[in-house]
């Protein structure tokens, strides 16, 4: 999630930067202008806060993988490279530079993405090895993409195109594309796989509709319309774990959960009500309508919703089972991760059940200082927005700024990554043999 910068917005957090959360919502990373935070969400009384990195400043990407020590950062010092950290020793495997801004990473136990402007790198996750780049790319200003979890299939799904909702669906382990999937009318915005890799959901700028897929096929399975009065900015699209539900957040205060579930012909004629007849012939009615009228009205709505608090400001959601219950998180650029009870059975309204601070008291105390004494504080470089970050001149491609990067690159002492860390399941952090000794690579 990119953030604005905080003098354009006094509703963000100074310390703000970007937001993720892993792959299976167990662990939000914060990048902030001293580093990045990783925090656990397995409770929904207290957040802990389980390691502060200060490698680096201005962080506006972070990457966790799963729950293991594994984290990717990108700065907004050095936007072209790409550093991978082992947070629980403190030590960096590797870093690589790219010829371009990096604009965002995705990984998962096999895969390890990483999307600029026009290109697309796909590299082995256990030793950094080039495996493929996708060149020509369209234009893709926002670094849009989505790796599926399940490293089975490690499907990725890129725009296809730049002025129309087209995506691209490829094959990361086969190294072959999949399909193309007719989306939208209007250029993309937000893509997610669920879990197991076998639906997309996807979303346009216009933000009014949100359509599932299923994968590899490309079929339309689900359409729900969010709202019809105004376009608005999607952020983000999540999938709960059993993927029976997606949420969807935007600039709005509104953030919806959608209910993916196929109504049954049988379930009308099993309780002939009057609201069923009605509904009879309101559906018969849209067979004479003209075509967009007729998808509109086929359109599923909300099955909860959540009012924030807040308009207009960045913000990441997800859906978690936390505590045998499930729950919708909203990380938002307030500098707070809010926690939402969801009735699986009625929808509704959600309700607040927790806020939890991402920056401590005393750090905004200070902020405060610096803002009522600017005398007192050191000369700083000036500090850029994302979106101006990734609009700076690129270079051409030259062999020192990707130094090393051929189909036999990678890692210098074998596997960086052992097999226990990318493996299922819980790994252990205090393994003083966790990772084979790596000296820093500067690729």
């Amino acid at each position: 999630m990119e953030s604005q910068d905080a003098s354009d917005d006094p509703g963000v957090h100074r310390g703000f930067i970007c937001a993720s959360f892993n792959q299976d919502t167990t662990s939000l990373s914060v990048g902030t202008k001293t580093g990045y935070r990783l925090f656990s969400v397995t409770a929904v009384d207290k957040l802990d806060c389980i390691h502060e990195g200060v490698e680096c400043p201005d962080v506006y990407i972070v990457e966790r993988l799963f729950s293991s020590s594994l984290v990717v950062v990108v700065s907004l010092s050095m936007p072209r490279r790409m550093n991978v950290y082992h947070f629980k020793k403190g030590t960096e495997i590797c870093n690589y530079s790219y010829s371009n801004n990096i604009l965002s990473v995705r990984l998962n136990r096999q895969r390890l993405v990483v999307c600029l402007e026009e290109s697309i790198y796909i590299h082995n996750i256990r030793d950094m090895k080039l495996l493929k780049t996708l060149l020509n790319t369209p234009v893709n200003p926002s670094g849009l993409c989505a790796l599926s979890v399940n490293h089975s299939n490690s499907y990725l799904a890129y725009p296809g195109s730049a002025t129309i909702g087209e995506i691209t669906v490829y094959d990361a382990n086969n190294l072959s594309t999949l399909t193309l999937i007719q989306a939208h009318d209007s250029p993309l915005a937000a893509l997610t796989f669920n879990a197991s890799g076998t639906k997309l959901a996807s979303a346009s700028e216009k933000g009014t509709v949100i359509r599932v897929f299923s994968v590899p096929e490309g079929q339309r399975l689900f359409e729900f319309r969010r709202g019809m009065k105004r376009y608005v900015s999607i952020s983000s699209l999540s999938f709960s774990a059993d993927a029976q539900f997606l949420c969807a957040s935007s600039n709005t205060e509104t953030v919806h959960i959608f209910k993916l579930e196929q109504h049954s012909p049988n379930q009308e004629e099993e309780s002939p009500t009057w609201s069923a007849y009605v509904g009879k012939m309101f559906t018969a009615a849209t067979t004479y309508l003209p075509a967009h009228v007729s998808d509109m009205m086929h359109q599923d709505r909300a099955f909860a919703t959540v009012r924030l608090n807040m308009f207009g400001l960045k913000n990441i959601c997800a859906l978690a089972t936390i505590q045998k219950l499930p729950r919708l998180l909203v990380a938002s650029s307030d500098g707070y991760l809010y926690i939402y009870n969801v009735d699986p059975q009625d929808g509704g309204e959600c309700v607040l059940v927790q806020k939890h601070r991402l920056f401590e008291s005393s750090e905004e105390q200070e902020e405060q200082k610096e803002e009522e004494n600017p005398e007192d504080v050191p000369p700083q470089p000036a500090s850029q927005s994302y979106a101006a970050t990734v609009a700076l001149p690129s270079t051409p491609l030259s062999s020192t700024t990707l130094m090393g990067y051929s189909e036999e690159g990678g890692a210098q002492r074998g596997e960086v990554i052992p097999d226990h860390e990318l493996a299922e399941g819980p790994v252990c952090l205090d393994d003083e043999n966790e990772f084979p000794p790596v000296s820093n690579q500067s690729n």
